[in-house]
């Protein structure tokens, strides 16, 4: 992997999104093109349906776009097939879902460990930096603990660790709080901040909630697939 040498966590340009239907193509983004500096945190609003879903799962390699070009940390995902594109999420990228997207079968512990297990990190290493993160997030008591008796508050707060843990140049959050009461939303909202300014790394997040978004440095609204505040 070469080294990303601009000021630039992620460049986009020209960034569209075609898909086929029964009644023709429907065109979910067109032109999209902006850019997200190195530690930067930036709020990606827009009505249902107005493509930032589409345009977050681009964004983190886990979609092609119809055109244009998207980097992460210098690395061109768009022109790259799955496994490379996989070798850039591994790389540089982490995850916070709205749905939590923890292994049902595996405890708080080892979803965290994880992650740092397929960066290499040996068993007893990952064991130790899956612990830390877990007491992070005040969820030290509950390491055994599979995701099912968890509450959804504490189920989020184990997929935080486990984004944070492996310290990713980028992370990408998709309605974090979208399943969680006011209360837990809150607490998750200010983890997610304190812990994404103590590594640094540059936050992207989709969000409904606006008092969510304005908490980042920069908001962008969609509407129609189309970029109409940045």
């Amino acid at each position: 992997m070469s080294t990303n040498l601009s000021n630039s966590a992620i460049e986009v340009a020209h960034l569209s999104k075609v898909v086929s239907t029964v009644d023709g193509p429907l065109s979910i983004l067109h032109d999209i093109s902006f850019s997200v500096a190195n530690g930067e945190s930036l709020a990606i609003v827009g009505a249902s349906g107005s493509g930032k879903s589409t345009l977050l799962g681009l964004l983190a390699g886990l979609d092609t776009p119809s055109s244009g070009d998207i980097l992460l940390m210098g690395q061109n995902i768009s022109a790259a097939n799955e496994d490379q594109r996989a070798k850039v999420r591994l790389n540089y990228v982490g995850f916070v879902f709205q749905s939590f997207q923890l292994v049902e079968h595996l405890s708080a512990l080892e979803n965290v460990q994880l992650p740092l297990q397929l960066k290499g990190v040996s068993p007893r290493d990952a064991d130790s930096q899956a612990r830390v993160w877990l007491e992070r997030v005040g969820l030290g008591e509950r390491l055994n603990h599979r995701p099912q008796t968890l509450s959804g508050g504490e189920q989020q707060r184990v997929a935080l660790a486990r984004a944070f843990a492996a310290r990713p140049a980028i992370l990408f959050a998709d309605e974090p709080t979208g399943s969680l009461d006011d209360a837990n939303g809150q607490k998750v909202i200010d983890l997610l901040f304190q812990l994404n300014q103590d590594i640094g790394s540059t936050l992207v997040l989709v969000t409904h909630d606006l008092a969510l978004a304005q908490r980042c440095q920069r908001q962008i609204l969609i509407r129609a697939g189309k970029i109409v505040l940045a």
